[in-house]
């Protein structure tokens, strides 16, 4: 008997045989001006079956780091080589990345789509566009990256959301070596991963990069992080050939949004390190006006490590200063 094929894969516009690479997109509407607005998609499909893995970028437009990371995977692939498929989107919210925004700024209404995501048929803008995406996505994904950073104001380390179900801490370890924080999902509904969850599916929300990172060497080094951790992914799942890496160990726990209590300028501690442990009522940062007077001292929560801070000097009161990890245990 012969080796089984993998059958052709279709994802929107793209229609993939087995053994190959493709292109595409997923259909939504139009703009005012008659141009489309569509979703872009990329397919390796691999010469022999095996399940598909589906990764995001962008459904935030100011985190471009997964758009990167899905080219180069791509260009890494050897469709002939693998059992199973790869499907990347280089930027769900094509109008946000456009504008390089957090949301799309013609849609007053669902500006983050991280937030309304499966959205509706009959919706909003950006509800329309989820909805596009999330059809095209459940009827072919097994598992599903969501790519974030830091965006527009802050940098984010290697983090993990993820939630208790052990098949997505076990998507969750896959990601491989430099990945040893995982915390639990703050989003239970309104993203891809929650989306993915409710069908029975798993998916899970990955954090690196942003603001301070996208000058050329250190967004490359973000892009190219983000890529290995997906190849990873791929080979755990025996998608492709070869040994997975993976941590001895793993810190979870929950995320602690601090906010700023002033407004001004917004400096951090110089000697404040990424997933490194602190003590409650360690400094953070401190906010001064433009006199140079000291307005506040933002200080640890709890016993802890930040694990992503804001790198835009200017602080507005209630803005998000910094991503702290509340840790409560150790997974083996």
């Amino acid at each position: 008997m012969g080796v089984e094929s993998m059958p052709s894969l279709k994802v929107g516009t793209a229609e993939v045989n087995s053994g190959s690479k493709g292109q595409g997109v997923i259909p939504v509407t139009n703009h005012p001006g008659g141009g489309r607005l569509d979703i872009p998609v990329l397919v390796v499909n691999g010469a022999q079956p095996g399940p598909t893995l589906w990764v995001d970028a962008c459904i935030h437009g100011d985190e471009p780091e997964g758009t990167l990371a899905i080219h180069k995977v791509v260009a890494q692939l050897d469709p002939q080589t693998m059992k199973g498929a790869f499907v990347g989107v280089p930027a769900i919210n094509v109008p946000a990345f456009e504008a390089d925004q957090r949301g799309n700024p013609a849609d007053t209404f669902t500006y983050d789509m991280n937030r309304i995501y499966p959205g509706k048929p009959d919706g909003y803008l950006s509800e329309r566009v989820a909805w596009a995406h999330a059809q095209a996505m459940l009827a072919v994904a097994d598992y599903e990256l969501s790519i974030h950073s830091g965006g527009a104001h802050s940098y984010l380390s290697e983090t993990i959301f993820a939630t208790e179900d052990a098949s997505s801490i076990e998507l969750a370890k896959a990601m491989g070596q430099g990945w040893g924080l995982i915390l639990k999902s703050f989003l239970p509904k309104g993203s891809p991963m929650a989306a993915m969850g409710e069908k029975g599916k798993q998916g899970i929300t990955v954090e690196l990069g942003g603001r301070s990172a996208t000058m050329p060497e250190a967004f490359h080094h973000s892009a190219q992080v983000l890529a290995e951790a997906c190849l990873n992914v791929m080979r755990h799942y025996h998608i492709l050939p070869g040994e997975a890496t993976s941590e001895k160990s793993w810190k979870t726990g929950t995320q602690r949004a601090l906010l700023a209590g002033h407004a001004g300028l917004w400096v951090p501690e110089p000697t404040v390190k990424f997933q490194e442990p602190m003590k409650a009522g360690a400094p953070l940062a401190r906010i001064y006006d433009l006199y140079g007077a000291e307005l506040e001292v933002v200080r640890a929560p709890c016993d802890g490590m930040i694990f992503g801070l804001r790198t835009l000097p200017t602080v507005q009161t209630g803005d998000w200063a910094c991503f702290y990890a509340d840790i409560s245990g150790v997974l083996e």
